[in-house]
């Protein structure tokens, strides 16, 4: 099912109002600048490094979030809840909200500053229905995944919201493919659209929505640990229960092992 194109219509549609009302383009645009100048290093003499520096690794930006709540202990699955019954809740919730956040800086995402579906160093492919590898800019992409999953989160077969009703056996092999691609979206916020997200003062907002959503996929297998090693680095400040200096060692390593580009 997933892969199909379908209509954002009906009971549960995209939002793409920008939640900073009377903030327009061109002041969006001056502020990534003043961004882009702080950011700037001195010229040192070494060779310039191939890889743009993480903005989004910057301890003044990942110590923001817009609560101080305990989230391993929110994703923990409470007594007497059924297990699918509490996936489907908490997958339908991050689903709404990643596409509220992607929303945000939707209109810099355009075919022409994202013309690859990219994350640092690694390129992502849509896969239809027969398995046809399919390379599309990162609109593209991002409007395949979030009409694939409000396709499967509206169906009542795949998640069932009247009682009596049974979760198909697959279920699970769907969330896990549906945690997959949120997972994609918001690395690429991150990584291609960190610096429009600053400007927007919604960092805090991003990083408690990463945090909450790691944990929660952790929490019960959803994805596999090779398919996040791409963000481990911001994983680690953000999600490690020490401090972020603890962190920057892991993430240089990672940072460093992605020298060329992948295909996925």
């Amino acid at each position: 099912m997933v892969g199909d194109h379908c209509n954002l219509s009906g009971d549960r549609p995209v939002l793409s109002q920008n939640p900073k009302t009377g903030l327009s383009c061109k002041m969006v645009l001056q502020a990534v600048g003043k961004v882009l100048r702080k950011s700037k290093g001195k010229p040192n003499g070494k060779k310039p490094v191939p890889e743009e520096k993480k903005l989004y690794l910057e301890p003044e930006y990942t110590k923001l979030r817009i609560t101080d709540f305990e989230f391993k202990e929110l994703v923990m699955l409470p007594r007497e809840i059924d297990l699918n019954e509490w996936l489907a809740s908490n997958t339908t919730t991050f689903f709404h909200h990643i596409n509220l956040q992607y929303s945000t800086i939707s209109e810099f995402c355009t075919g022409e500053s994202c013309q690859t579906m990219a994350v640092c160093n690694t390129q992502y492919y849509w896969y239809d229905e027969r398995g046809k590898k399919i390379k599309c800019t990162a609109p593209q992409y991002v409007d395949f995944v979030m009409s694939s999953v409000q396709k499967l989160v509206t169906d009542e077969d795949v998640f069932p919201t009247k009682y009596g009703k049974e979760f198909p056996n697959s279920f699970e092999s769907l969330v896990k493919k549906i945690c997959k691609y949120l997972f994609h979206v918001l690395a690429h916020i991150y990584s291609s659209h960190f610096k429009e997200t600053l400007a927007l003062e919604l960092h805090g907002h991003l990083n408690t929505l990463y945090t909450h959503f790691i944990l929660f996929i952790r929490e019960f297998n959803l994805v596999d640990p090779k398919e996040t090693t791409i963000m481990d680095d911001l994983t680690e400040i953000l999600c490690s229960s020490g401090s972020g200096s603890s962190s920057n060692g892991s993430g240089n390593s990672s940072a460093g092992a992605q020298n060329h580009v992948k295909e996925r």
